[in-house]
């Protein structure tokens, strides 16, 4: 099928919402709006809905007796108790999207870092849950740590284009049932952008809240900046629910937390190899949740989280650097415009085990491909190495230099009376200079027009000789190693740490210098 280009208006400057100041002015400021990529066919989006209402009614979804199926039964839905399933009528599905919120706001704890989910507007941040890092210093691979975490939130509160931080890996160095509550305060801690990441119980989740509600001033205040949201991989593929994880996912929606509905079927196993029928199915999982959410608490702040995944089918591994990866994190930002909610996605991941050229392209495309097809919460897209199961510090760094790039594409070419140009190209071919070089515009335009990369190279040979000779990897590691010595993450106010730690079982020392 031949991929659309969305017509633009040749006089409307596509910039998105208002975006709040930024530490210094920005080509690439988070929020450009995308939506110029489209896979699919307005009439195959509205096929694959039609497919997806069938199935719900069809084949239904598997729901263990809980709370979960009693609301599900309560609300008029079908309940088989022999085979456990749910079966979904249109009309319930129908009246959730009508209540679902169009709009989700998440906070940062410097409202500078804010960010409006919606429309075709375009964030890109880190995510997964790696359990490997290539060590900064011996370049080795180890278990990722807690003092990880707070690194990697480290570096991404001093690169601009990382825009929010989902925790990246887990910290395997801690116990578990104080996993949940040092993870967010790793990284609140180091980093004053929207923080994402996910809890393993009901409890969890409320402390989360509780210490997240004392660093903004209490719990209504929470729910009106949220500065934490919560992934919940609460749909188990293909059409199952995770019965801990929808309890965990109940308690977020009743207390108004911003909460991203992940589902990640992999095409070939644990969804329809073709591609088509994996976006059926992850839609139909999706649809599923935006109903329950909807059904526990109308107007909840809730995302769709389409994580569509790929299998290599010769082997049965899941690839993150796949092609059709891509297309399908482009088609479910359709999905989402066409329900008009927010979209949650993926892109960045690589197959690759170091940062080389292999990462560089396969990042590229996924994130191109998500950019400008306009998904709104783009997870993944830094750090992310050996498909999902390792992170490096350099790649976060290198990553930010490529979503720079792509969100330069999101912006595209903005059309009016002064870029035109028309009386400047008159003036310098008649009688001018003959060339552009010193012209106001060009001035002016060196740093609204053009976006230039902090790791990328451009020197001539004779200069990148002179300064060393290092590959990209090796410039990456050298920035990253800076940052984590200079940069100096906002501080919570120290009596509210206090406090935080007299309430909670914090482990991360108060003094993070050791961090470096």
């Amino acid at each position: 099928m031949t991929a659309e280009v969305r017509e633009r208006p040749l006089d409307k400057r596509r910039g998105g919402s208002k975006v709040r100041e930024r530490r210094h002015p920005s080509v690439v400021p988070p929020g450009l709006e995308g939506g110029w990529y489209k896979p699919l066919r307005d009439e195959d989006v509205k096929r694959i809905h039609e497919a997806s209402l069938e199935v719900l009614e069809r084949t239904g979804i598997e729901v263990m007796p809980s709370e979960c199926r009693e609301i599900f039964r309560q609300a008029g839905a079908r309940i088989d108790e022999e085979q456990d399933r749910v079966f979904i009528p249109r009309s319930m599905v129908e009246d959730a999207l009508a209540t679902a919120r169009n709009e989700v706001v998440l906070c940062g704890r410097d409202p500078r870092h804010d960010i409006r989910l919606g429309g075709w507007r375009v964030h890109m941040g880190t995510g997964g849950a790696a359990v490997k890092v290539i060590d900064l210093n011996t370049g080795r691979i180890r278990k990722s740590r807690l003092a990880d975490v707070a690194r990697i939130g480290k570096l991404v509160d001093a690169l601009d284009n990382i825009h929010f931080y989902l925790r990246a890996c887990v910290a395997q160095d801690i116990p578990e049932e104080w996993l949940d509550v040092n993870t967010y305060y790793a990284a609140l801690t180091n980093t004053t952008k929207h923080v994402t990441g996910n809890c393993f119980t009901a409890k969890s989740a409320q402390d989360v809240i509780e210490m997240a509600s004392m660093i903004v001033g209490g719990v209504e205040r929470l729910r009106e900046r949220p500065i934490v949201s919560f992934v919940s991989s609460w749909s188990v593929s293909p059409l199952r629910y995770a019965p801990e994880t929808v309890e965990v996912l109940t308690e977020l929606v009743r207390q108004e937390m911003p909460v991203f509905l992940s589902s990640a079927p992999q095409a070939g196993a644990t969804s329809p190899a073709a591609l088509a029928g994996t976006l059926v199915q992850i839609n139909a999982e999706e649809l599923s949740g935006i109903t329950y959410t909807q059904l526990v608490k109308p107007g909840a702040p809730v995302v769709l989280g389409y994580v569509p995944a790929v299998s290599d089918l010769r082997t049965g591994n899941f690839v993150g650097g796949a092609p059709e990866f891509a297309l399908m994190q482009a088609a479910v930002a359709q999905l989402g415009r066409f329900y008009n909610l927010p979209v949650y996605n993926s892109a960045g991941i690589t197959d690759s085990k170091i940062p080389d050229v292999q990462a560089g392209y396969e990042k590229g495309i996924s994130n191109m491909a998500a950019v400008l097809a306009g998904a709104n919460y783009i997870h993944h897209a830094a750090g992310i190495l050996e498909s999902t199961l390792t992170v490096a510090y350099e790649q976060f760094v290198i990553d930010d230099d490529i979503n720079g790039s792509v969100m330069r594409m999101v912006r595209g070419i903005e059309v009016n009376e002064k870029t035109l140009s028309v009386d400047l190209i008159d003036r310098v071919c008649q009688g001018g200079e003959g060339h552009f070089l010193g012209e106001q515009q060009t001035l002016e335009m060196m740093t609204t027009e053009y976006y230039y990369p902090h790791i990328g190279d451009r020197q001539t040979r004779e200069k990148w000789r002179a300064d060393g000779g290092l590959n990209m990897a090796a410039r990456a590691r050298r920035k990253a190693k800076q940052i984590l010595k200079t940069h100096q993450p906002q501080p919570i106010p120290p009596e509210i740490d206090a406090a935080i730690r007299e309430r909670f079982r914090i482990l991360m020392p108060l003094e993070l210098a050791n961090l470096e």
